[in-house]
């Protein structure tokens, strides 16, 4: 009896310690969500602390003047342009390039290997001016489609990886059961390895949305000036206009929810991945 309330009691103690810490690793982004909410006067004059006390400093004015910002809401409908095409492109480019160095046997299959291995330790800084050269004789630096395919090329990389290993654990005498069933390769993609590997492709295509929505670097230099993503866009608007934080903070909090919401559509299969390949 005595084990067990131990037990019980270390188990409370420590989902009250987890609840504190996921409560202090929400502040910034409760904080920034009340500042949206706040007016521009109420910001520069108290913290977002004072909304507490006095809960009328709230309202929705500034996410009605953010979407009377051209710019910002320009901004978001490019980013959009640019992640989603990047995000399909590299799962399914990295499925089925990851479906052939697992199962198809062909020359060179494992240098060919080594070398997309190997291409994961280059660094994004490494390739910008040489890329930008390319880029501009090829005639779509600063334009949409050059950081799509720039966020694709080095997305593909850790794509095929995750996948060929993922693939790689799939029990052959199922593929071969296919196979004597008159199941082709495409068919054999598309009917059983596809769906076998959803949850690593759900983890693979969270991943890759993330980092192409957040990326500020790349759209920096490659995206068209006069139509920049939102991170882009968001810092302009501070190095324009310093003080208006009633349109910095709304932008900021929708840029930072939208891809929340893609990971909370996905926690199943994101979960699911990982664990599979814990338990591999």
């Amino acid at each position: 009896m005595a084990s067990r309330l131990a037990a019980r009691a270390s188990g409370g103690v420590t989902q009250v310690f987890l609840v504190l810490v996921a409560l202090f690793w929400l502040m910034p982004t409760l904080g920034l969500l009340i500042s949206s909410l706040r007016d521009s006067t109420d910001i520069a004059t108290s913290g977002w602390g004072e909304v507490f006390t006095a809960p009328a400093q709230l309202t929705t004015s500034n996410y009605a003047e953010l979407l009377g910002n051209d710019t910002i809401t320009q901004s978001l409908l490019t980013t959009v342009t640019i992640t989603v095409p990047s995000t399909v492109l590299v799962v399914v480019i990295g499925a089925l390039a990851g479906y052939a160095f697992a199962w198809l046997e062909f020359p060179g299959r494992d240098w060919l290997f080594l070398l997309v291995v190997g291409l994961l330790v280059v660094p994004v800084q490494v390739a910008l001016i040489p890329v930008s050269k390319l880029f501009n004789s090829l005639g779509i630096f600063e334009t949409t489609v050059g950081v799509v395919v720039f966020h694709t090329a080095f997305g593909l990389p850790f794509a095929v990886f995750l996948l060929r290993n993922f693939f790689a654990e799939i029990p052959r005498e199922l593929l071969e059961a296919a196979r004597l069933d008159g199941a082709g390769e495409v068919r054999l993609f598309t009917r059983v390895v596809m769906p076998l590997g959803a949850p690593a492709i759900a983890s693979l295509g969270i991943f890759q949305f993330l980092w192409v929505w957040n990326d500020m670097l790349v759209a920096l230099i490659f995206a068209d000036s006069g139509s920049p993503p939102i991170t882009v866009a968001l810092q302009q608007q501070v190095r324009q206009f310093g003080n208006n934080i009633d349109v910095l903070a709304p932008g900021a909090f929708v840029s930072m929810v939208i891809p929340l919401a893609v990971f909370f559509a996905f926690q199943r299969q994101f979960v699911s991945g990982v664990m599979a390949g814990a338990v591999k």
